[in-house]
């Protein structure tokens, strides 16, 4: 299975072992329940100038520093890719901390960009919303109207194959948000 598979299912299994059942997610919850802590670099003055944000192994905790003078939508996808670079291991592999800057690991960093557009805007709920703008996207999601352009774009082919098969992990989370997507679907597709 190639590692973009792997990202965006770590995606979906921590929609699904949070019961994330809404739209936008809560990172709060997510890192919450799994003992990360969230600072603000104003707070904390960790970050270089060209950074975002980083994520942090630091003994036995895991820590998030991000870039709170971004955009809300901004500020949430960074956090989602941290979020990442923790729940797919990089941080073991590289202790001090994967820096969102860092050019000599791509992989990693594409890995974890693809965990934080899955986590923030999965496939099966925006099929179920009927969501097919970046505007659409950008507003129930509270991502970057950037990011909702380029996984608007991700979701074109779905959309013109007019089929699309859900996982088990999948159909787990889509069932989690059943509820939200009906009270929801009809004011989407506007």
């Amino acid at each position: 299975m190639g590692t973009m598979k792997t990202a965006e299912l770590a995606a979906l299994q921590c929609l699904a072992y949070n019961k994330i059942s809404e739209l936008p997610v809560s990172l709060t919850t997510i890192a919450r329940n799994s003992s990360v802590k969230i600072i603000k670099n104003s707070d904390a003055n960790e970050l270089q100038p060209d950074e975002s944000g980083i994520s942090l192994l630091i003994g036995t905790e895991y820590f998030i520093v991000y870039d709170d003078t971004q955009s809300k939508g901004r500020c949430r996808f960074t956090i989602a890719h941290e979020l990442g670079h923790i729940f797919l291991g990089h941080l073991l592999i590289d202790s001090k901390g994967a820096r969102t800057f860092d050019t000599s690991r791509p992989q990693i960093e594409q890995e974890a960009d693809v965990f934080a557009s899955r986590l923030l805007s999965p496939t099966c709920v925006l099929l179920g919303l009927g969501l097919k703008t970046p505007a659409q996207i950008s507003k129930f999601c509270e991502i970057s109207y950037t990011a909702s352009k380029i996984r608007c774009y991700q979701m074109q082919s779905i959309y013109k194959r007019n089929e699309y098969t859900m996982c088990d992990l999948e159909r787990e989370v889509y069932g989690n948000f059943k509820e939200f997507i009906d009270k929801n679907k009809t004011r989407s597709v506007k």
